[in-house]
C-alpha cells in the first residue's frame, strides 16, 4: 500500500485541501479552494451562529475530503490515508482545538479534530497546529531543515508566524501555543498590531507592515516621484515594492533596509534563546530575495553576541509557495507516526 495524508490550510479567505504522500507530492489538489466561513457572516460573534457556521463548514470540508480520496484512489487503488494534518490560526496540536481566532467567525473553543474525526473514524491520525509550525514541520521534512535538529521558520504574510525546531521536535510549550515571535514588542508604544498590541515585530516585517512602511516612508520625503507614491494603499503588495526596488526607487528599497534591519534585531533574541543551526524565511515578503535577506543577515550579526556571530544561516525556504500550505499541514501526519513508532 502506497500511504499519503490529507493536508488542510485552515486560511482566512479560502481553505486549501489536498493529498501529499510522503515524498511531499501533491497527487491532488482541490480548485478552486473551499471558501472558509467569513467574520462578516457572523458580526455579533453569537454562540448560536457560530455553532451553524461549524456544522456547515465541517458538512463541506467532509465531503471535500471525501472527494479527494476517491480522486486519489481512482488514479491507485493501492493508496491508503496514514492521516490528517490540518494548520489552522489559532490552533492547538495537544487539544486539537481552534481557540478565538481572531479572523474566523467561531466563537470560543472549537473542539475541531474531534468533528473531524467523528466524520472519518478509520484514519486513525487527525492532527493540528497553527500554520506556521505546519510550515516548520513542512521545512524539516519535505524542505531545507532535512537533516537539521535545530532550526526556526519564520512565516512572512499577512501576519508574522514562526514555528520552532528544537532537538527535531516542534516546541509547542505547556499550553500548545509556542513560537510567538511576531508578537515579541520590537518598538515600544510603536505601531498598533492586528492582535491589538503595540510595536510587535509583525506590525513592522510582515508583509502588511512592509505595505505601512511604504507609505509612512513616502509621507516622510515627500516621495511624489516614487513610483510606490501611485499605488492605492489597498493595491500595495510586497511584490509592487519588489518590482519596483528592481526598477531602482529609492523608497522601495528603504522599506526592505528597514523591514530587514528590525528583523534581523528581533531575529538576535532569538538566537540567543535557542541557537539555531538555521532560521528560514517564507511567503511573499522573503521572495525579495537579498534586498530583504542581506539588511537582516548584516543586523542579526550586529546585534548577536560575538560566541553566536556567523554560526546562523538565514536561508530562503524550499518549500514550493503554491502547496506550502498543503504539503505542511500533511507533515504533522508523517511526525505523529514517526513518534509512535518510537
Amino acid at each position: 500500500m502506497r500511504q499519503v495524508a490529507i493536508g488542510i490550510d485552515i486560511g482566512g479567505t479560502n481553505t486549501a485541501i489536498g493529498v501529499v504522500d510522503y515524498e511531499g507530492n501533491v497527487l491532488y489538489e482541490k480548485k478552486p479552494q473551499l471558501p472558509t466561513p467569513q467574520k462578516r457572516e457572523n458580526p455579533n460573534m453569537t454562540m448560536a451562529v457560530s455553532e451553524e457556521l461549524i456544522e456547515k463548514y465541517i458538512s463541506s470540508l467532509t465531503l471535500e475530503i471525501k472527494t479527494a480520496i476517491e480522486i486519489v484512489k481512482q488514479i491507485n487503488p493501492n493508496i491508503e490515508v496514514a492521516g490528517i494534518g490540518i494548520g489552522a490560526p489559532n490552533g492547538n496540536y495537544y487539544s486539537g482545538t481552534i481557540e478565538n481566532a481572531a479572523n474566523l467567525p467561531f466563537v470560543g473553543v472549537v473542539h475541531f479534530t474531534d468533528l473531524i474525526q467523528k466524520n472519518f473514524p478509520d484514519i486513525k491520525h487527525v492532527k493540528l497546529t497553527n500554520d506556521a509550525n505546519a510550515a516548520a514541520l513542512g521545512e524539516m521534512i519535505y524542505g531545507g531543515g532535512k537533516g537539521m535538529k535545530n532550526f526556526v521558520m519564520i512565516t512572512l504574510g499577512t501576519g508574522l508566524g514562526s514555528g520552532i525546531i528544537v532537538n527535531g521536535d516542534l516546541v509547542y510549550g505547556a499550553d500548545g501555543f509556542a513560537g510567538e515571535c511576531g508578537h515579541t514588542t520590537l518598538v515600544p508604544n510603536g505601531r498598533l498590531c492586528g492582535c491589538g498590541g503595540y510595536g510587535h515585530l509583525e506590525a513592522y516585517c510582515s508583509a502588511t507592515g512592509i505595505k505601512r512602511t511604504v507609505y509612512e516612508l513616502l509621507a516622510q520625503y515627500n516621495a511624489t516621484e516614487s513610483e510606490l507614491a501611485k499605488v492605492p494603499y489597498a493595491d500595495m503588495t510586497a511584490k509592487i515594492v519588489y518590482d519596483a526596488a528592481e526598477n531602482g526607487d529609492p523608497i522601495a528599497k528603504e522599506v526592505f533596509q528597514n523591514a530587514g534591519e528590525l528583523l534581523g534585531r528581533s531575529l538576535a533574541d532569538t538566537v540567543h534563546y535557542l541557537s539555531p543551526e538555521a532560521i528560514f524565511l517564507f511567503g511573499g515578503a522573503a521572495a525579495a530575495g537579498d534586498y530583504i535577506f542581506k539588511p537582516t543577515k548584516e543586523s542579526l550579526e550586529r546585534y548577536v553576541l560575538p560566541t553566536f556571530r556567523n554560526k546562523v544561516k538565514i536561508l530562503p525556504s524550499k518549500l514550493k509557495e503554491g502547496s506550502a500550505a498543503i504539503v505542511g499541514a500533511s507533515a504533522l501526519v508523517w511526525k505523529e507516526m514517526e513518534k509512535n513508532q518510537n
